[in-house]
Parts: structure tokens; sequence; C-alpha cells
């Protein structure tokens, strides 16, 4: 069972992050590493213990839809969007206001910002006592399964990290839907708020590509663990691990996403799984079929990065 921290352990993280440190945070998606968005050596900091490129932007972390209109210039669609999904597992790339208070270098140099509203209660708290933006890409090494878990947090960046919060494992498991509203909206990158759900509220998204660079997480080879990955698979081979999904062969370092062929167990499960097939050391990692349906965009997404097969 998971102590949720107490208000001296939230406080002594937000005092961290104004000092300049990192604090390994739970979101409702995956574990962030997180720094004050608004010190360049801090999110440089970031980068370091991510080994990230700098020219991928990170997303900026607030308490609610009055703090990212500081950040970021609101249209008509961001307002419909926000108040729909946030708080929540969307993040907007909008235009920078002139007043933003978030570095340079969060941004990546681009005159557009990436703003998110967090769910999970933690993330809420240490916002709030921060008072400030705060930048949290995933607490990983850049290229490495996202975690999921606060031990797979701790061992992936711990060690760069000032303080670090137990949130329990992240109930969605998948990193933001991102959405670009600058002149055509735009689906950069898929996650459990669905193209469809998006669509329902805004209209219809263009192809990604024109502004692909603003989003983080499109790398060619991202998510990836040691073993290569290979896709839409029936069955392992041998000395494979197999992430199945719905019905499952027998046999050693068999992982099934969901027995029942459910797409949101799938998503929670598939970092952690990803990383559990990993550590048996496979000659490599076969997985499933997977609907492209729904949020199965967005697993078929994250497992193409794994394999190195997304530009």
């Amino acid at each position: 069972m998971v102590s949720t921290p107490d208000a001296q352990q939230i406080a002594a993280a937000a005092d961290a992050l104004r000092a300049g440190g990192l604090v390994i945070m739970p979101t409702e998606t995956v574990y962030g590493l997180a720094a004050n968005a608004a010190d360049p050596r801090a999110v440089a900091a970031v980068y370091e213990a991510k080994g990230r490129p700098s020219f991928n932007p990170l997303i900026v972390h607030v308490p609610d839809v009055a703090a990212a209109r500081r950040l970021g210039r609101f249209d008509a669609r961001a307002e419909a969007l926000a108040q729909r999904f946030w708080p929540g597992p969307l993040t907007l790339v909008l235009p920078v206001a002139e007043e933003g208070a978030v570095s340079d270098l969060a941004r990546a140099g681009l005159d557009t910002v990436a703003l998110r509203a967090p769910a999970h209660p933690v993330a809420r708290a240490l916002l709030q006592a921060f008072g400030g933006p705060v930048v949290a890409p995933s607490a990983n090494r850049s290229g490495r399964p996202s975690p999921t878990t606060y031990a797979d947090a701790v061992d992936e960046t711990g060690a760069a990290a000032s303080g670090a919060l137990d949130g329990g494992p992240c109930a969605v498991g998948l990193e933001s839907t991102v959405v670009a509203l600058l002149d055509q909206a735009r689906l950069l990158r898929p996650g459990s708020v669905t193209r469809a759900e998006i669509e329902a509220v805004i209209g219809p998204l263009e192809e990604a590509e024109a502004d692909a660079k603003r989003s983080p997480g499109r790398m060619t080879r991202h998510y990836a663990p040691n073993a290569p990955v290979r896709l839409d698979i029936e069955a392992p081979a041998p000395g494979e691990a197999f992430l199945a999904f719905g019905s499952a062969p027998d046999g050693e370092r068999i992982w099934n996403l969901s027995p029942t062929g459910d797409l949101a167990e799938a998503a929670a499960n598939l970092f952690a799984f990803l990383r559990a097939a990993d550590r048996s050391a496979p000659v490599a990692i076969a997985v499933a079929p997977i609907p492209q349906t729904g949020l199965g965009e967005a697993i078929n997404d994250r497992l193409r990065r794994a394999a190195g097969f997304v530009g």
C-alpha cells in the first residue's frame, strides 16, 4: 500500500524546486522529473539527467487554466479543450505569452510552449505548494521506457534528484496526448485522450508533420528497451520475450498486456511490462498485434518508437 506524501514532504519537495533541484513527481500518465521551468540551470540539469537532446521541448505543468493563460496564448479551441480535459492527460502547444515565465531552454528555443494541468493529487499538491510552472518530462533516461512506478523512476534518474514523491502506480501509463493549436489544430502525439474525443470538441485535426518538432517524444527511437522490439507478432521465437494482447501462448517470459483485450489496461501495463520483459534478457521482445482504434493509436505509436520505426 502506498503512503500518500504528507504536507511536510510536499513542502520539502517544493523547497527543492525553488533551490534549483530536481524532484521525481508522480502524475496520472507517467512519473516525471520535475524542475523549475523558469530556471535555465534547473532545466539544463533535467536534460543532463535524462541525456536528452536540447532541441526536444519539455512540457510545462501548471495547476489550472488560470496559470496556463499566463504562459501561453489561449484561443477558443484551447479554452474548450482545457475546460473539457483539464486536469488530465492532455498537453496543449500554444504560442508563448509575452509575459510567460518559461525559460527558452525548456521551450527548446521555440516560440511556443507545451502546457498541461495534471490530475494526480500529489502532482497538483506540489504545483500548488511551489507556486510556479514546472517542467516534468518522464523520469527515465532519454530513449528508455517511461517509468510508471516509483521504483522504476528512482532507478532511472533518482541519483540526480533532490527529492522524490511516491504516488503509487500511474493510472494511465502513457504520456499525455499532445495537440498543437497554432494555425491548424494538429495531433502531435496520441495518448489516452483520443483523436475522436478531441475532434468532438474542436473539429478535425490536421496531420502532425508540420509541427512535430514542437512535441516531446518525437525521436525515431524512443521508449526503447535494450532488447530489439518486433511488432505484430502472433507468437514469439525461441529466446524472445512476448507481450501478448488477448489470448496468450503458454511458456516463460510471457507478459499479457490485457487478457481481456482491454486497451486501457494494455496502456497502463505497457511500459512496466516492456521493462519487465527487458530485464529477462531476451534476444528480442515480440509484441502481439494491437488494434489501431481509440487508445490503440497511442499504444502503437509508443511501440513503433520503441522499435525505431517512426520519425
